[in-house]
């Protein structure tokens, strides 16, 4: 038989049968529609986290204190107090390959504003915080240099706590109470968005690390570092002046971990990339549950279909069909069913991608490899669960299938 009466023969005889033909792609459909719309959310997901790991800044390396160890039990990374201002000092004077330095301290407190109220967090930082974090102030200004060494009652509010404590009038040159110690405000930093753990980096006030470690914490460690290396390539480079560095000023033997923790980009985005990737996949494989059931429908509607056929496979082959023939109408129809279904599948997938993204915000991305899988797996699926009926009617005896009523 020609390929193309074939296709025919296997149009008119899902036609005849239009409601059951319809829901038995219907789970093809899902199926399909399903793994398009998971694996557009769990990429979105990536591309969210990857984003947000780059608007950390460039070339960034985040120097923490170290994990402390004793009688071979590792407490992990921060229990040690190590780094200190002279260290940052030391780091900025003798590592080359770092370009911009932040020191880093945090406090936590009611931030008061005449008889208005807001509970955020204060990041200390120093005056490269802003290029390295490719920040920018909206409007007012940053503090100085001077204002480091002197450990001025100044700081930056991020938008949200600007909005809070001044829905109505400018905060510039305004004052602040943090831990009931007046702060003047000088700017206010730009809209920055959620970061990859979804919280709100704008719910910050940004004051000199000296004005935390000595007006608000009175603690003389620093929480951490923040560098930028002077391009990408010398990450490595930067990664290892700045281990150099430390185990020389902290007297660390040869043989001793280091008593401090440095990451760069590169690992964040691995660790955070590969949760999501995880999830992706997980994702899909639950999805795909459904392209089975929809397979096992197809097999099952197939079945009837050579029962209620039985007749007519016995006329074809007395004129002249060969089983080869009845194998290959048998397949097509199945494997027609479930293309019509993963076609219909991707545009369901395509239209609950979108509503997603628009609806509940969560970006999500469609690429072409998630459509071609989906309908590869729909194709095998059709394919893998058809041939057994197809089969079965090939293997018909002629004169058995004349004979049944």
């Amino acid at each position: 038989m020609k390929i193309m009466n074939i296709l025919l023969s296997a149009f008119r005889a899902l036609r005849r049968n239009k409601m059951r033909s319809f829901l038995t792609m219907l789970g093809i459909i899902i199926g399909v529609g399903t793994v398009i719309a998971m694996l557009a959310i769990g990429q979105g997901a990536q591309y969210s986290v990857e984003q947000q790991i780059n608007s950390l800044g460039t070339n960034v390396l985040i120097v923490s204190p170290g994990s402390q160890q004793s009688s071979g039990l590792k407490m992990g990374a921060g229990t040690m107090t190590t780094l200190t201002e002279d260290d940052a000092q030391a780091i900025q004077r003798e590592c080359p390959a770092v370009s911009l330095l932040s020191p880093g301290s945090r406090a936590g407190g009611q931030i008061i504003a005449g008889n208005m109220n807001w509970q955020t967090g204060i990041e200390g930082t120093g005056t490269d915080y802003l290029d390295i974090r490719k920040w920018k102030v909206e409007y007012g200004d940053f503090y100085t240099e001077q204002d480091i060494k002197g450990g001025a009652k100044v700081c930056v509010l991020g938008r949200t706590v600007a909005e809070a404590l001044f829905p109505e009038s400018s905060p510039v040159g305004q004052t602040v109470r943090i831990r009931n110690v007046p702060c003047k405000v000088v700017g206010v930093l730009a809209k920055k968005g959620q970061n990859a753990m979804g919280q709100d980096q704008d719910d910050v006030i940004l004051a000199p690390y000296t004005t935390v470690l000595r007006r608000l914490t009175w603690y003389p460690y620093l929480r951490q570092i923040l560098i930028s290396a002077t391009s990408s390539a010398n990450i490595p480079v930067a990664q290892a002046q700045i281990t150099e560095v430390l185990r020389m000023r902290h007297k660390t033997a040869v043989n001793d971990p280091d008593d401090f923790t440095i990451r760069n980009q590169a690992d964040l985005v691995t660790a955070m990339t590969a949760t999501t990737q995880i999830l992706t996949v997980l994702l899909a494989c639950i999805a795909s549950v459904s392209l089975l059931v929809g397979g096992i429908g197809i097999m099952n509607i197939m079945l009837v279909s050579v029962t209620e056929r039985t007749r007519e496979i016995g006329i074809r082959m007395s004129v002249g069909a060969r089983s080869r023939d009845i194998l290959t109408q048998f397949l097509i129809e199945a494997l027609v069913l479930s293309l019509i279904g993963g076609f219909v599948g991707i545009l369901f997938g395509v239209t609950g991608s979108t509503l997603i993204s628009d609806l509940a915000k969560w970006p999500t991305i469609i690429t072409a490899f998630s459509i071609i899988l989906s309908v590869s797996f729909s194709i095998a699926i059709g394919i893998f669960f058809g041939f057994y009926p197809a089969r079965k009617a090939a293997l018909l005896n002629p004169i058995d299938a004349l004979r049944y009523e």
